[in-house]
C-alpha cells in the first residue's frame, strides 16, 4: 500500500512539473510573442535563453523553430510544431493537434545560430554523433559562461575525435569565461606553443585595451602602457581626450580666439584690457577670463590651463581584464605562438619559393638543352610551352576523364613540341648556326607568328585546362603551412625530368654522341656520327619537354597565347644565372631567382612588378660579379651532370 501511494505521489509530482514549466513557458511566449514571430539577432537572444531555462518542451520549441518547423495557426494563432507527415503539436504543452492550415515563422542565420547556441549544452550529449558535432560547432562559434558547465560534464564522450575537441573546447571557454584566474592561467599554459586560430582569439579579448585619463591610478589597475603627452601621444589628442571626457574644457583656436574678443571690444577695451595690450597671449588670456566671469563668452583653456590639466592626468591604456597574471600569461603565450608563426611563415614561404623554383626549372629545362648544349637562342621557347598547354586543353575537349586526359596529354604535348622543334630546326636553325644575332630574331618572328595562329584558333579568351580531382586542395600542415598538391605534382614532375635528363646524357648512347657533338662536331663527324642528325634531335628534345612543362603550367595558370611570355624571361635567366651548359647549374638557377623573387614579394607583397624590377638588378648584378654563372661550364662545354 506504502508503495502504491509513493507511485501516486511521485506521478503527481511529475504531473506538477510538466506543468509548471508548460506555465513557464506559456507566459514567456506570451510575453515576447511578437519577438518570437519578428526575431532580431541584436535582442532576441535573452528570449531564447529564457526559452530553454523552462525546460524539454522550451527545448523542442527552438529545436522546432530552428528546423523552420515552427508555425503559427491562421485560425487562432496558437503556436505549433509541425511534424512530420503535417502532423501538429502545441508547441507549448506538447499536445497533438488536428491538421490546420498554418503560417510557418522563418528566422533568419544568425537567429538560428543563437538557438543552436542555446541548445548545444543538451546535445552535447546526445546519442546521435552528427547532433553532438553540430552542438560543439555551436559552442566554438557562440559559447559563453552559462555552457562551460555543461561542456565540463559531457567532456567523456565514445567517439575519440570528438573527445579530444570538446576537451579543446572545454579549454578555450574556460580562458574566456571561468571565473577563478589559476583556472584560466593553467587553461592558457596548457596549450604551450599552440598557434591554433582558436587559441589566439581566445587571447586576444584577454590582451584588449582601452585608453583612460585618471588623476588617481587605483592600486588594482591592470596597466598595458602609460603614454606621455607629445610623447607616445600628442598634446592635441590627450588634450581632446579629456574634453570628449569632460574632464576639461575645449581649447580655443587663437583665430577664433581673436574673433570673439573683437566682437566685445567695449570702449576700447576687452574685458578691462586695452586693445593696445592684446597682442600679447597673457593679455587675451586675462580678457578671455574676465568675458567668461561675467558670462559673455563660453569657457575655455588657455595654453597655461592645457599644461595644468595634461600635467594633472595620467593616460593610460589599460587592460579589460582585471587580473595581472592572466594577462601576463596570455601576453607569453602570445609571444610564444607569434614566435612558432613565424618560423612556419618562413617555412611558408620556402614551400612557395621551392614550388616556384620547380616551375621554372621545368621551364627552363627544356631551354637548358637548346641554349645551354646547341648555343641557340630559341626566343620561341615560351611558345612550345603555350602549344603544350593547349595540346592538354584540346586532349580534354575529347577525353572527359581528367586523369586519362591528363596521362594522354603528356606524351601527346611531348609528341607535338618534338616535332614542332624539329621542324623548326630543320626550317630555320640548321642555316643560322653561329650566327647569334639573327637566331634571336628568326626566332623572335616565330614566336610572334605562334602567338598570332594560336589566337586564330583557339581566340584570344583563357581555356580551361582542369586539373584531376585528386589533385584539388593541398596539403594542409596547420593554419599556416600548406602547398597545393598541383604545386607538389609540378615539383615531383620537375625531378623525374632531372632524373631522364642525367639518364639520357650520362647512360644513353644518344647521350653520348650529343656530348660528342657539342665538344667536338668534327671529331665526332670523323667517328660516324652525324652533327646535323644530333644538332636535330637536341632541339626536339628541349621542345618536347617545354610542351611537357606547358602542360604543366597549364593546370593552375590560364591558358591563353601569351602564357609561354610569362616564362620565357625567367627561363633564360634561370639557365645564364645557373651556369650554360650545366644542369645542376640550370637546377641552382632556378632555386635562387624562385627564393629571392618570393622573399621580395614577402617584403612587398602588394607590388609583384617590383619583385620582377628587383629580381633583374640582382641578376644583372650577379652576372657582373659571376659571368659564366653559379656553376660554371668546364673546358670546351660541360653537358650532363
Amino acid at each position: 500500500m506504502r508503495l502504491f501511494l509513493f507511485f501516486v505521489a511521485l506521478a503527481a509530482f511529475l504531473t506538477l512539473a510538466v506543468q509548471s514549466h508548460a506555465q513557464d513557458l506559456r507566459e514567456v511566449v506570451t510575453q515576447y510573442r511578437a519577438e518570437i514571430e519578428k526575431p532580431s539577432r541584436q535582442s532576441i537572444g535573452p528570449v531564447i535563453e529564457q526559452i530553454a531555462a523552462t525546460g524539454p518542451q522550451g527545448a523542442a520549441l527552438l529545436q522546432a523553430w530552428g528546423d523552420r518547423a515552427l508555425g503559427l495557426r491562421k485560425s487562432d494563432g496558437l503556436m505549433v510544431i509541425v511534424g512530420e507527415s503535417d502532423s501538429q503539436t502545441d508547441a507549448v504543452t506538447g499536445a497533438e493537434l488536428p491538421t490546420e492550415d498554418v503560417t510557418m515563422l522563418r528566422p533568419n542565420s544568425g537567429v538560428r545560430g543563437l538557438i543552436a547556441a542555446a541548445l548545444a549544452g543538451n546535445a552535447l550529449s546526445d546519442p546521435d554523433r552528427a547532433r553532438r558535432a553540430q552542438a560543439l560547432d555551436a559552442l566554438a562559434r557562440r559559447g559563453d559562461a552559462s555552457q562551460l558547465a555543461l561542456l565540463r560534464d559531457a567532456l567523456d564522450d565514445p567517439d575519440p575525435g570528438l573527445a579530444a575537441r570538446k576537451a579543446r573546447l572545454e579549454r578555450l571557454l574556460t580562458i574566456q569565461h571561468d571565473p577563478d584566474p589559476a583556472a584560466r592561467i593553467a587553461a592558457i599554459e596548457s596549450f604551450g606553443g599552440d598557434t591554433g586560430l582558436d587559441f589566439r582569439a581566445s587571447l586576444n579579448p584577454i590582451l584588449a585595451t582601452r585608453r583612460v585619463a585618471l588623476e588617481t591610478v587605483p592600486a588594482d589597475a591592470n596597466i598595458a602602457a602609460e603614454l606621455t603627452p607629445g610623447g607616445a601621444m600628442s598634446r592635441a589628442d590627450a588634450y581632446a581626450m579629456l574634453v570628449a571626457a569632460d574632464l576639461a574644457p575645449a581649447q580655443m583656436t587663437p583665430q577664433a580666439e581673436r574673433a570673439v574678443l573683437a566682437q566685445h571690444i567695449n570702449q576700447g577695451m576687452v574685458g578691462g584690457v586695452p586693445l593696445a595690450q592684446l597682442g600679447h597671449e597673457d593679455a587675451r588670456d586675462r580678457a578671455w577670463t574676465a568675458l567668461e566671469q561675467q558670462g559673455l563668452v563660453q569657457p575655455a583653456a588657455s595654453e597655461a590651463e592645457v599644461d595644468a590639466a595634461l600635467a594633472r592626468f595620467r593616460f593610460l591604456d589599460l587592460y579589460v581584464e582585471p587580473n595581472a597574471d592572466v594577462t601576463d600569461a596570455a601576453r607569453a603565450a602570445l609571444r610564444g605562438t607569434q614566435t612558432r608563426i613565424g618560423f612556419m611563415q618562413a617555412a611558408d614561404l620556402s614551400l612557395d619559393a621551392l614550388s616556384l623554383a620547380s616551375i621554372y626549372f621545368l621551364a627552363a629545362i627544356g631551354l637548358a638543352i637548346t641554349f645551354g648544349v646547341m648555343r641557340v637562342i630559341n626566343m620561341a621557347h615560351g611558345e612550345f610551352i603555350m602549344m603544350g598547354a593547349y595540346t592538354g586543353y584540346v586532349v580534354q575537349q575529347f577525353i572527359a576523364n581528367r586523369t586519362l586526359s591528363l596521362i594522354v596529354a603528356l606524351p601527346l604535348a611531348f609528341i607535338v613540341t618534338f616535332a614542332a622543334g624539329v621542324a623548326l630546326e630543320r626550317l630555320v636553325i640548321r642555316h643560322l648556326y653561329k650566327r647569334p644575332l639573327e637566331t634571336l630574331l628568326a626566332t623572335f618572328g616565330v614566336s610572334i607568328a605562334l602567338q598570332q595562329l594560336a589566337k586564330n584558333i583557339f581566340g584570344t579568351q583563357a581555356r580551361p585546362l582542369t586539373a584531376p580531382g585528386w589533385l584539388d586542395g593541398a596539403l594542409t600542415f596547420n593554419d599556416v603551412v600548406s602547398i597545393s598538391y598541383i604545386r607538389i605534382a609540378i615539383f615531383v614532375l620537375a625531378l623525374v625530368f632531372l632524373a631522364l635528363y642525367l639518364v639520357i646524357m650520362n647512360r644513353t648512347r644518344l647521350g653520348l654522341e650529343v656530348r660528342a657533338v657539342t665538344q667536338n662536331p668534327g671529331m665526332a663527324a670523323s667517328m660516324g656520327i652525324s652533327p646535323d642528325r644530333m644538332n636535330m634531335l637536341t632541339f626536339g628534345l628541349g621542345s618536347g619537354i617545354a610542351g611537357i612543362a606547358g602542360v604543366a603550367i597549364g593546370l593552375f595558370a590560364q591558358v591563353t597565347s601569351e602564357i609561354g611570355q610569362q616564362y620565357i624571361v625567367q627561363s633564360f635567366m634561370t639557365v645564364v644565372v645557373g651556369g650554360v651548359g650545366n644542369i645542376w647549374g640550370t637546377l641552382a638557377g632556378a632555386a635562387l631567382i624562385g627564393f629571392f623573387q618570393k622573399g621580395i614579394e614577402w617584403l612587398n607583397p602588394a607590388n609583384t612588378l617590383a619583385a620582377q624590377t628587383y629580381m633583374i638588378l640582382f641578376i644583372i648584378i650577379f652576372i657582373q660579379f659571376r659571368p659564366r654563372g653559379i656553376i660554371a661550364a668546364k673546358g670546351r662545354a660541360a653537358v650532363g651532370a
